[in-house]
């Protein structure tokens, strides 16, 4: 299910409603979005669930609101402030603008203290909210594209398509320490994961079970292979089949247009990787 996710709910919230819509237990979501985000979350259910590290992996798009002269010990707007907020920032379109387009490509990335990365064996939140002094270790993130909407001081409206793993606080964060200002996020919506996008999603209130997609929907990036009966049996006991003609890395198996598989081209082969169908 593709859901447009509305503020102040976690993403297990919206799962838990998923499960009440459907009468299943079998679900879960791809990709957290904190409670005040809004935006896409893919919820898959049943034996889908095993695809969500092929979701996962997408690039992201955001479009996101930061304030400068601002810092909070969370690099969000749910966080404390840190000093005191700063003057009238001063700051004109063309430096923020310059500053955004400063973030692309790939770099060194510190996630915000209050994020569930580990430190020392224990979720880095955790150890936040104790008062502990937290700092999780810098991790290697691609900002594809960043681009500056809308710019009325000391507010900022950008867009950003990003990999996994990368945190748009952090994103805001920084751009106030370029800045010499000080900022944090005030509002994200995410707007898609890889070529799935929330103009496809149903908003929560209205959900349905009708709302079910197949499951090959979430694997539109990936290429696929149209399986013959015998192949489909094979693949469906975990056994591989000719890869002709030889494709690249992961590949969507099909039957009858129903995804019955992920596989792997290694070789001249695909080596189901996850298998959906084993009848």
């Amino acid at each position: 299910m593709l859901v447009d996710k509305p503020a102040g709910m976690t993403s297990h919230d919206v799962v838990q409603r998923v499960r009440r819509v459907l009468g299943i237990r079998a679900a879960g979501h791809t990709g957290t979005l904190d409670p005040f985000a809004t935006g896409l979350l893919v919820v898959l259910v049943g034996r889908a669930t095993r695809l969500a590290r092929f979701v996962e992996a997408q690039s992201k798009t955001y479009l996101a609101t930061a304030r400068l002269g601002v810092r909070t010990d969370t690099d969000d707007l749910t966080g404390a402030p840190v000093g005191l907020a700063g003057p009238e920032t001063g700051c004109s379109e063309a430096q923020v603008r310059e500053a955004l387009a400063g973030f692309a490509g790939q770099q060194q990335q510190r996630p915000p203290s209050y994020s569930a990365k580990h430190v020392d064996g224990e979720r880095s939140y955790r150890l936040a909210r104790r008062g502990e002094a937290v700092a999780p270790a810098p991790v290697t993130v691609t900002i594809h594209r960043i681009e500056l909407v809308a710019y009325r001081e000391p507010e900022l409206v950008f867009r950003a398509e990003v990999s996994p793993g990368t945190y748009l606080r952090a994103i805001a964060r920084d751009l106030g320490d370029r800045l010499g200002l000080g900022a944090h996020l005030t509002a994200l919506r995410r707007e898609a994961i890889g070529p799935l996008r929330v103009e496809d999603a149903v908003p929560l209130e209205r959900l349905v079970p009708a709302d079910l997609l197949p499951a090959r929907e979430v694997l539109r990036h990936l290429p696929t292979r149209e399986l013959d009966e015998p192949d489909r049996l094979a693949v469906s006991h975990g056994r591989p089949v000719p890869a002709d003609p030889a494709p690249a890395g992961d590949v969507a198996l099909l039957h009858a247009g129903e995804l019955v598989a992920v596989a792997r081209a290694e070789a001249g082969w695909l080596r189901p990787s996850v298998v959906l169908g084993t009848s």
